[in-house]
């Protein structure tokens, strides 16, 4: 999987994650709130909502930092593949050189062979 496949993948999820976060503390703060006239529920229920963002955006940053990670990861093993790539690539060249050389060598031996 590539790197810009990642930041794709991500940047997709990241919309849905912070939605549903959202959908989760309307909920709390919806169920905090039973009246009106009860400020302690309502205070509460504002402290909830308060730490659920405080721990969404921790968990927003945490997931930033674990996505960069990985980022690197791939951009280094896939360094490492290309490396690998091209290492292969010169061997085969220079197998392919010395097949080459071999089939001409072998091609001026029978031409010296039948020519008069």
């Amino acid at each position: 999987m590539s790197v810009e496949d990642l930041r794709k993948r991500w940047a997709r999820r990241l919309p849905t994650l912070l939605a549903v976060l959202a959908v989760g503390l309307i909920g709390v703060a919806w169920s905090g709130c039973g009246s009106d006239d009860n400020s302690d529920a309502s205070n509460e229920a504002q402290e909830r909502i308060e730490q659920g963002l405080n721990e969404a955006k921790q968990g927003i940053e945490d997931g930033k930092e674990e996505v960069q990670k990985g980022l690197e990861k791939a951009e280094e093993e896939a360094g490492q593949g290309i490396e690998n790539g091209k290492e292969e690539a010169q061997k085969g060249i220079e197998k392919g050189k010395e097949e080459a050389q071999k089939g001409i060598e072998e091609g001026e031996r029978y031409a010296d062979e039948y020519t008069p």
